[in-house]
């Protein structure tokens, strides 16, 4: 983007917010990219990587869970520690003005959390926290990350660049030998407790979206593509009610055709007006 028309666009985002004082706002991969997080798309809108790993393999497959945990291994030591940028801390001071009915997160690092927002949906789960399959039994993810480590030190001390969902892009080891901790209560298989693709978000999230979205003047998406149905349908219902949309992403979104103002820039960039 030509930075010469940037500050207009600055202006116009600020007087959208500005104008509506109740916003659903929906966040994805795009506004953690700055904490060190990667994003999944590229500016085309497609995937950047192999698409992750689906409910349907994690769950009826050993090899895909042990390539999963050896890759989340990895991946975590970073994943965990990052911490919310300013365009996450913009969100939190469009809450504390009163303007955010709900803000509602594709995204599973609970960075929103971190940063100060309260009225938070994490759409997809939360990576820090793990669950079992069969009883709930549930860990933190930290917890977790030492009985991965006990059981497989060759692994430990590998590293590989950080993928979007918390793991590395760990590849060209046997993962077969990789020694998975089952639920210590009944010995099922642990998941961490996020959405795969393939597996339903959890009915009483998706009506708490719908409930706030309703109830909103506009919406706001910061960071998203919008191009798993998940998020999109929340920005195509508002768009039937005729609610003003705004939409902060790097390149296509799936919405494109249907917002009213689209702002191509970086997340911390389009928002810094909130600081």
């Amino acid at each position: 983007m030509n930075a010469a028309i940037q500050p207009d666009l600055d202006t116009r985002l600020r007087d959208f917010v500005e104008a509506h004082p109740r916003l659903f706002v929906l966040t994805g991969a795009g506004i953690s990219t700055d904490s060190g997080i990667p994003d999944y798309r590229d500016r085309a809108g497609q995937w950047k990587r192999t698409p992750p790993v689906t409910y349907q393999a994690f769950m009826h497959e050993t090899a895909t869970r042990q390539r999963y945990w050896a890759r989340s291994l990895v991946g975590w030591r970073r994943f965990g520690r990052a911490e919310p940028n300013a365009a996450h801390r913009a969100l939190v001071t469009l809450e504390r003005r009163g303007q955010v009915q709900l803000l509602v997160t594709q995204n599973v690092d609970r960075l929103h959390q971190r940063a100060g927002n309260e009225r938070v949906v994490d759409l997809h789960g939360r990576l820090d926290e793990v669950r079992c399959m069969a009883c709930d039994w549930r860990q933190p993810r930290e917890v977790f990350q030492h009985a991965l480590v006990e059981r497989n030190p060759d692994f430990a001390v590998l590293d590989a660049a950080d993928a979007p969902d918390g793991d590395a892009d760990l590849e060209g080891h046997d993962f077969g030998r990789f020694d998975v901790p089952p639920c210590p209560v009944c010995s099922g298989i642990v998941k961490p407790d996020v959405v795969f693709f393939g597996e339903n978000v959890p009915r009483d999230r998706v009506a708490a979206a719908i409930d706030a979205c309703q109830a909103a003047d506009a919406v706001l998406v910061v960071g998203s593509s919008l191009m798993v149905f998940s998020g999109y349908r929340f920005v195509a219902a508002a768009a039937k009610a005729g609610k003003p949309i705004a939409t902060v992403n790097l390149g296509v979104t799936r919405a494109d055709p249907l917002v009213t103002l689209k702002i191509d820039a970086p997340c911390v960039e389009a928002l810094s007006f909130l600081r």
